[in-house]
């Protein structure tokens, strides 16, 4: 806990230190919390495959920056991420990481099969937000030709539930990085990888669904409850797949 808090402390005063500002002074404040949150409950290893997706997340978000300011398309704040983006894209797998840790105090009897699923679940959500991510960046920054994902009509960048060949192959690419990192950390097992990256890509297209068929009419579906939503799809159906790989 005391190595959390100083790594924690320490890390982030970096990076608000840094010339390009990569978080609020409130997005540092909640980014220490899910830090200490992901090491109390699932040590470096956790903490790992967090600071992996936070490191490549930013740095996608700024590729083509001065393209996508022009075109208005950019994310606020020139990529600041706030609270809001914090536990929009942190929230599902902080939950899986706090419940893989609580299991085995709480519930003895049924963590053998539980906590491995927790743990591919925390792995799948960040695979699926960063494949969101990268999709959405670089889709923005130079996607050639993007489509409305609901009629495959043609739409400009940045458009609500737009994809594109470009942003797409990212997302998968993404997605297959950062579940490696949780395969050689000791996460996951090797074949949940492939669980992972399926799991990723429905996850960041019913996203894309939702962008183009729900969230301009509802005022409560942010684009932070949509991230929510779509790391909680990506960690659901990655459990649903391991467990039913596994029956076979």
């Amino acid at each position: 806990m005391v190595f959390a808090v100083v790594l924690n402390t320490v890390l982030l005063a970096i990076v608000w230190l840094l010339p390009k500002k990569l978080l609020t002074l409130a997005g540092i404040i909640h980014a220490w919390i899910l830090g200490v949150l992901v090491w109390v409950s699932l040590g470096w290893q956790g903490y790992a495959v967090v600071v992996f997706y936070f490191l490549v997340g930013s740095g996608i978000t700024r590729a083509g920056m001065a393209q996508k300011e022009a075109a208005g398309i950019a994310e606020k704040r020139s990529g600041a991420r706030g609270p809001e983006n914090v536990w929009g894209s942190a929230l599902t797998g902080a939950l899986c990481a706090i419940g893989s840790f609580l299991v085995p105090l709480c519930l003895p009897d049924t963590s053998k099969w539980l906590v491995p699923l927790l743990l591919l679940g925390y792995v799948a959500s960040f695979s699926t937000k960063l494949a969101d991510t990268c999709s959405s960046e670089i889709g923005k920054a130079y996607g050639q030709r993007t489509f409305l994902i609901t009629t495959l009509q043609p739409v400009p960048r940045g458009t609500e539930g737009a994809v594109s060949l470009e942003g797409t192959l990212a997302g998968v690419v993404a997605s297959v990085a950062i579940s490696l990192v949780g395969w050689g950390v000791g996460l996951i097992p090797l074949w949940q990888v492939a669980v992972c990256v399926v799991a990723a890509f429905i996850g960041t297209n019913i996203e894309s669904v939702i962008g183009a068929t729900l969230q301009s009419r509802f005022d409560w579906l942010t684009n932070e409850v949509v991230n929510i939503l779509n790391t909680l799809i990506g960690a659901i159906v990655a459990m649903l797949l391991a467990q039913g790989l596994s029956q076979i």
